[in-house]
């Protein structure tokens, strides 16, 4: 009863938007794990003689240049897009937490190798923020290939200092609070302070980015592909679709890029809002 209470409290606190996107959020998460089962024709069958068809009552939202129907492309396509968005998100936290959490509570060390642990982790840190991510992103999949794995791999690899950044700084936040101090005073090590009892304190700010990183991650998923280094066609993908209709707007077929490019808009957005959502429900101060 308890547990329920809280829960309602935290929906009442929530804004309209946030709800709404709260909403979206678990339906397109629905889509990502059974959108291809309930698209209403297959996404990746061309039809070359209902090529740029107008949205009509059997294609509710108009056929790409292959025929291919796109309210069912753009309903199967979060089977990629946030599949990549998600697992790029929980790697990236799996490997820049840790590292940041071990940057944070050996900066300033006496002893020279923690020194040297940490000031090597912020080195590598400052040469990742030094390369545009998206840029970096494309070398990546250009060297190692095209596939998901591939993909997943480089988008976590470039969003893996957003954490690292954040777990330090909260680190060295913490570190100085009392708790923290009463904790080394019995014997614990700097490694067995930073993991049992900073990091718990520091993983409200943590899980909240992780909704943000995915939406970051979808987009940049999408951006990949439209400039032809992501997801190959014709697999069901925002970016891909908003690059394939971009090439027929100019001739007035709108909605083969307008209508995965408003879907690729409201995951973002809606993803965005459920982070901020989260972050309240997790924030200590308020609850």
């Amino acid at each position: 009863r308890q547990n329920e209470g809280k829960f309602k409290q935290f929906i009442t606190q929530l804004s309209i938007i946030e709800k709404i996107s709260l909403v979206i959020v678990f339906l397109f998460l629905f889509l990502m794990m059974f959108g291809p089962n309930i698209a209403p024709f297959d996404p990746e069958k061309p039809n070359t003689e209902i090529s740029l068809q107008a949205p009509d009552r059997i294609h509710w939202l108009g056929t790409d240049e292959n025929g291919m129907d796109i309210f069912s492309r753009v309903i199967a396509a979060p089977r990629v897009d946030i599949f990549v968005g998600l697992v790029s998100a929980l790697l990236s936290v799996a490997v820049g937490i840790p590292l940041g959490i071990i940057a944070g509570i050996f900066e300033g060390a006496r002893n020279r190798t923690a020194s040297l642990v940490s000031g090597g982790i912020l080195r590598l840190l400052d040469v990742l923020q030094a390369f545009p991510v998206f840029i970096l992103a494309m070398v990546l999949v250009a060297i190692r290939g095209r596939s998901v794995g591939n993909i997943i791999t480089a988008i976590a690899f470039v969003n893996t200092p957003v954490f690292l950044r954040l777990a330090r700084t909260e680190v060295l936040t913490l570190r100085e609070r009392t708790y923290a101090e009463a904790a080394r005073s019995i014997g614990n090590t700097d490694l067995s302070l930073a993991f049992k009892h900073l990091l718990p304190n520091a993983l409200p700010p943590l899980l909240s980015q992780i909704s943000v990183t995915v939406g970051f991650a979808i987009l940049l998923t999408a951006g990949l592909s439209f400039v032809g280094a992501g997801i190959a066609p014709p697999t069901p993908e925002l970016g891909g679709m908003i690059a394939g209709g971009a090439r027929n707007m100019v001739l007035g077929y709108w909605w083969p890029a307008l209508f995965p490019g408003v879907t690729l808009g409201v995951i973002v957005f809606c993803f965005s809002n459920a982070g901020d959502a989260l972050s309240r429900l997790l924030d200590p101060v308020r609850n």
